[in-house]
């Protein structure tokens, strides 16, 4: 009998992750270029209640007799599927569309990536550069900080759809600085490790990051100027998902009442 109270026990656990990462998706349904997560389950160890045999007349029980003993959170898996295009009218707000990342260097010096595209001009020791919301650095093609050219007013830069980087002169002409926004991919996105401030960091398990410049056989990704990525979250979706979590912890619940409910009554046998 105590098996299924544990068993149950397990049940509530696995759906308390299941909620909290719901709550996560819900929280950053406006996150810029949020991607939302699912949890995925597996089942526990099964105990062998009696293993493939013969009846006692010499028939044969291909079947085991198996029980389960619960379940548990397998992993939390991203789906890294296009966000909506919003348009903003700022020219330092770039959405991608495709599969690359933004690169940022951070206060550590690592390089770290990233969907958000909401950059803004901001005055550093190297001069006017352009960097996320946290100040870090965007990187180009060549892991190099973006900085505005001497002589020009940021207002100037115009980024293309290729992520080439060029400025508006004096007399209108537009004049391009042989530089690109550096936007790389990955083998397996979803083994990116998360970190805060919508910044993701290389594991073993994405793989290392992929240069779209450099590395050949990459689909390119496009940039688009004055948008911003939207977060992919489906709210209708996630609501949906909680009701059904919510409904399966109750039942977990109930199955631990109706285990404690048939203990109490063998106890009273001997009443």
């Amino acid at each position: 009998m105590m098996r299924s109270l544990w068993t149950a026990a397990s049940g509530m656990i696995a759906q308390q992750s299941n909620v909290d990462t719901i709550s996560n998706n819900l929280a950053n349904v406006n996150t810029t270029g949020y991607k939302s997560q699912r949890a995925e389950f597996k089942s526990l160890l099964y105990q062998n209640l009696q293993t493939r045999t013969t009846t006692a007349n010499g028939q044969e029980k291909p079947i085991p007799a198996q029980v389960g003993l619960g379940t548990r959170i397998a992993s939390i898996n991203s789906v890294y599927t296009q966000g909506a295009m919003q348009s903003t009218e700022n020219d330092t707000d770039f959405a991608i569309d495709g599969k690359g990342f933004f690169a940022v260097r951070g206060d550590d010096g690592n390089i770290y990536y990233t969907r958000n595209g909401c950059f803004n001009w901001a005055v550093g020791p190297t001069g006017v550069t352009l960097c996320n919301s946290d100040g870090y650095p965007v990187l180009d093609s060549d892991n190099n900080i973006i900085v505005v050219p001497n002589g020009v007013s940021s207002g100037s830069m115009k980024i293309s759809e290729e992520g080439e980087i060029g400025y508006l002169n004096a007399q209108g002409v537009y004049v391009s600085m042989n530089r690109t926004i550096g936007l790389h991919q990955f083998t397996n996105p979803a083994g990116l490790q998360k970190m805060s401030r919508s910044l993701l960091g290389v594991t073993a398990a994405s793989g290392e990051a992929m240069n779209e410049a450099t590395t050949n056989g990459l689909v390119r990704s496009n940039v688009r100027q004055s948008y911003l990525e939207g977060s992919n979250v489906q709210v209708a979706d996630e609501m949906v998902n909680l009701i059904i979590a919510q409904r399966a912890y109750e039942l977990n619940s109930k199955a631990i009442q109706a285990s404690d409910d048939m203990l109490q009554q063998a106890n009273n046998l001997r009443r």
